[in-house]
Parts: C-alpha cells; structure tokens; sequence
C-alpha cells in the first residue's frame, strides 16, 4: 500500500525514461540530478537543483547545480550571467528555508580550474561562514587562485563581453 512507503526524495523532473540534450553520464552531479544516486534535492525547479555537499566545509553547505550539464566556470561567457546570479538565489532560497537568517555571514562561489573536483558547474553556498574550520577556510579562501565568489565570476564574465 502507499502508506506503507517510506518518504523519498525531491526528484528532479524526468518525463521520459531517456536522459534529455545536456546530459552527462559520466558526470556525478547530472546523474543526481536525475535521481539516479538517491541523493535527497533540497530544491529543484526544472532548471536548478541544490543539494548537500558530501564534505561539508560548514554546518550548511549546499551545492546549486544546472540540471543540464554546463562545464566549469572558466567554459562561461556574458550570457551566463543570468544563470549564476540565479544559482545565487536559490542559494539563498534553500539557507532561508534552512533557517539561515545572517545572509552577510554566507559565502557563495566557485573553484576555479583546474581546482574543481567536478566539471559540472556548481555554486557552493555555505553558511555561517564565522564556523568554518581551518580547512574549510583555505579551500574556500576569498581572493585567491582556485576559488572565486559568485561576484567575482559575474564582473569577470561581463568584463569579458567588453573586451571582446
């Protein structure tokens, strides 16, 4: 019977059996999204999905990822800006329903490559930054060669379309 069933997770909008165009098999975070790991989605709205990090790097760490695959952030032009600035807000959407209230203590960025550990675009959101350990501080330090804010990534990518 139905009652009898556990809960399941939030599973990512799948209307037919085959992986659609932007589909990586090969790539960890398109299979999540596609409910293929059993990774419980915090939020997925067709175009987005977010997630728990596996390491946490703070008491909340969510990873926001496009749910068609979409290469690092060095692979992104001008055109994406809306994207990552919509990655942000669900960020901030999924802290707040995580009773995150402090959004000045927050940090919301990318590795930069060759530092990522998967190709697939992802946004790090993790939150308070103030209770991140030693660790969790240099691997995502603010101004430095493998990690950028989501800031820093859009005035990168809008500079780029001035200079081309």
């Amino acid at each position: 019977m139905a009652e009898d069933q556990p809960p399941q997770p939030v599973k990512a909008d799948t209307t037919n059996s085959t992986p659609t165009e932007g589909y990586d098999k090969k790539c960890i975070f398109c299979r999540i999204v596609n409910n293929e790991m059993g990774t419980e989605l915090l939020h997925n709205d067709g175009d987005l999905s977010c997630f728990r990090d596996i390491k946490p790097g703070a008491p909340h760490h969510y990873l926001v990822v496009p749910n068609k695959h979409v290469g690092n952030c060095k692979s992104l032009n001008k055109e994406h800006v809306p994207l990552v600035k919509q990655m942000v807000d669900v960020g901030k959407d999924v802290l707040q329903k995580n009773s995150v209230t402090d959004l000045t203590d927050v940090r919301f960025g990318f590795h930069w490559p060759p530092f990522c550990s998967v190709t697939h675009l992802h946004l790090h959101v993790l939150a308070p930054v103030s209770q991140m350990g030693f660790m969790s501080r240099l691997i995502y330090r603010l101004n430095s060669y493998w990690f950028v804010t989501a800031d820093q990534l859009i005035e990168l990518l809008n500079s780029k379309a001035e200079t081309n």
